[in-house]
C-alpha cells in the first residue's frame, strides 16, 4: 500500500490540522505554507497563523505539490499554481467516479462491446 493511502486512513472531511501539523505531514516548510495562504491557494480557518486550521483533505495534494517543488525547484507562486491544478484534478476525478457509479451496469457492459 502506498504511504499516501496509509496516511489518508485517519483523515476525513471533518478533520482539521494546524499549520505546524500540516507542515510536518506535508513535508513543506511552514513559511512556504504561509506563502500559499498569502497567494490564496490555501484557505485556513482562523484569524492568524497561530490559530489557523486547515481541512485535512489538502494534505495529500500538498504532498504531491511538495514533490513537484523539490523536483522542479518551484517558487511559492508556481507551487500555488501546481497545488490549485492538483486540487482541480482531484475534484474532477471525484466527479467522474460519482458519475460512473450512477451508470447502470448493463449500460456499462454494452459500452465495452
Amino acid at each position: 500500500m502506498e504511504p499516501d493511502a496509509i496516511d489518508a486512513d485517519w483523515m476525513n472531511e471533518h478533520c482539521r490540522v494546524s499549520l505546524e501539523e500540516l507542515a510536518s505531514i506535508s513535508g513543506l516548510p511552514g513559511s512556504m505554507l504561509v506563502e500559499l495562504v498569502e497567494c490564496g491557494a490555501l484557505l485556513p480557518e482562523g484569524p492568524e497563523p497561530a490559530q489557523w486550521h486547515f481541512s485535512a483533505h489538502c494534505v495529500l495534494t500538498l504532498r504531491k505539490a511538495g514533490r513537484l517543488r523539490n523536483d522542479f525547484d518551484l517558487d511559492a507562486n508556481s507551487l500555488a499554481l501546481a497545488f490549485s491544478l492538483l486540487e482541480r484534478i482531484r475534484d474532477l476525478e471525484s466527479e467522474l467516479h460519482t458519475a460512473r457509479a450512477q451508470i447502470p451496469r448493463s449500460f456499462s457492459a454494452l459500452r465495452k462491446r
